[in-house]
């Protein structure tokens, strides 16, 4: 029986958003904790990502922009080694430190590393605990917290050099995935499927493209009410698109504990949700799975719905 993959990095905790920001480097802390002491980490196979190029950057984003990224993250650190601000404010909620651009790599290359792993069929599926996230990242912007785009590169990589026709990239973050939704609409070989609180961040225009699958829901929204939409309004897409491979942009925040958020979800909803889109791998994909953290800032209940993710992914 072929192992579910776990891959993280040492470089992704060491992007310092500040003190007091939510998307903070305990966040990794309090998974891996919990993995290890529920041993379930025993069960993974763990994998170190090889950071990716900005080449494979370039497969989501403007080549400008991951230049332009680069370059701010060098000269930070020419200030920093200068005796100036340890840290740089790209928006209101994205913070660039020292070692930012070396996390983000690692981010992207765990994306790509686990869905080369698993499209080549030496792991089942895998699961990505990494940051910075980047589910906000567009093609030519962070925001958000994000940089680039960890899932959107993964799918482009799979379709353009795995000879991968069809992807599905679902994203479950309480927040809309808006970066990905600017980079995958209209392209006919990626169905998206979403669900996030609305009206809420980020504020964005939502795309008309039939290869989006939009599911806004207001707050205070529980799961057995996010399941029953799931059923109605992602289910049938994805049997008609019958993905080859399925990416998740995995953001836990949706959980009732987690104040970023005002959904409802608890673990056993990931759970479910887990299992459903484990159905559909199964019928069309091989059971081909790449799951990648986004969101989840409550520790506790970030590291117990992780936990609830991985166990359904590895059938434990």
């Amino acid at each position: 029986m072929k192992p579910t993959g776990y891959y993280t990095h040492p470089a992704c905790v060491r992007h310092d958003t500040g003190p007091g920001h939510p998307e903070c480097p305990q966040r990794l802390g309090a998974i891996d904790d919990r993995m290890l002491t529920t041993g379930l980490l025993d069960a993974l196979e763990r994998r170190t990502p090889t950071p990716a190029s900005a080449a494979e950057l370039e497969l989501a984003h403007d080549r400008v922009y991951v230049a332009a990224i680069r370059g701010l993250s060098d000269e930070l650190r020419d200030t920093v080694a200068a005796g100036g601000p340890q840290r740089r404010s790209i928006d209101p909620d994205t913070v660039l430190s020292p070692h930012t651009w070396e996390a983000a790599l690692a981010a992207a290359g765990a994306a790509i590393d686990a869905t080369e792993a698993v499209v080549r069929g030496t792991l089942a599926n895998a699961f990505c605990a990494v940051r910075p996230p980047g589910h906000h990242a567009c093609r030519n912007r962070a925001m958000g917290f994000c940089f680039f785009n960890n899932v959107a590169i993964a799918a482009r990589y799979a379709l353009q050099r795995l000879g991968v026709s069809r992807v599905a990239v679902i994203d479950f973050d309480v927040h809309h995935g808006n970066g990905t939704e600017d980079i995958v609409a209209g392209d006919d070989r990626i169905l998206m499927c979403s669900f996030y609180q609305h009206p809420y961040y980020p504020e964005w225009d939502h795309r008309d493209a039939p290869n989006l699958v939009n599911v806004p829901v207001p707050a205070y929204t529980k799961g057995m009410d996010v399941r029953e939409l799931i059923e109605i309004m992602w289910v049938p897409r994805l049997e008609a698109h019958r993905p080859q491979l399925i990416l998740i942009s995995a953001g836990f925040d949706a959980h009732r504990e987690d104040d970023l958020g005002q959904l409802g979800l608890v673990e056993q909803d990931y759970v479910w949700i887990t299992q459903r889109l484990m159905d559909v791998a199964r019928r069309h994909a091989e059971g081909r799975i790449v799951s990648v953290l986004e969101g989840g800032y409550n520790l506790s209940a970030l590291g117990r719905s992780v936990e609830a993710h991985v166990r359904a992914l590895a059938d434990l």
